[in-house]
């Protein structure tokens, strides 16, 4: 019994922390654009749109634990990847200008912050993506054993 018990502990702590990721990017991103007026580009609006659903997602399934939470949040977190993955090697022009769809508005290569010389707000949104994913992922298989 104990084994179950550490078990399902150990799946809530999973997805605890990609409540958590999620939550924390959230703030940051609304921290960027409502307290450092930061204006979003195209794609920070898209990545947005794939981030913020996630925090309801997750904490409707912390209480009570529902590990059909994977099958809901994993396509979400996957496209938003696939949106800050773009994002990211546009950003660092491996993608040429002329395909940037953020050809109107705020630019989508507009240097806000580096931090560290290197972290962006683009880098910022692929590292919580591939973090949410990497954790459902694990909650996935432990879900499934």
């Amino acid at each position: 019994m104990a084994d179950s018990c550490d078990s399902d502990d150990s799946k809530w702590i999973f997805l605890f922390f990609c409540w958590l990721l999620a939550s924390i990017s959230t703030l940051g991103s609304l921290f960027f654009s409502e307290i450092m007026q930061f204006p979003p580009c195209s794609l920070c609006w898209y990545q947005r749109i794939f981030l913020f659903p996630l925090v309801l997602i997750f904490t409707v399934s912390l209480f009570p634990f529902d590990k059909s939470v994977v099958k809901y949040a994993l396509p979400l977190a996957m496209v938003g990847w696939l949106v800050a993955f773009y994002h990211n090697l546009l950003y660092s022009g491996i993608i040429p200008e002329s395909v940037k769809p953020c050809s109107q508005g705020v630019s989508c290569t507009e240097k806000y912050i580096e931090l560290f010389g290197f972290v962006t707000i683009p880098m910022l949104s692929l590292l919580a993506f591939s973090t949410i994913i990497f954790l459902l992922i694990i909650l996935k298989r432990s879900v499934s054993q």
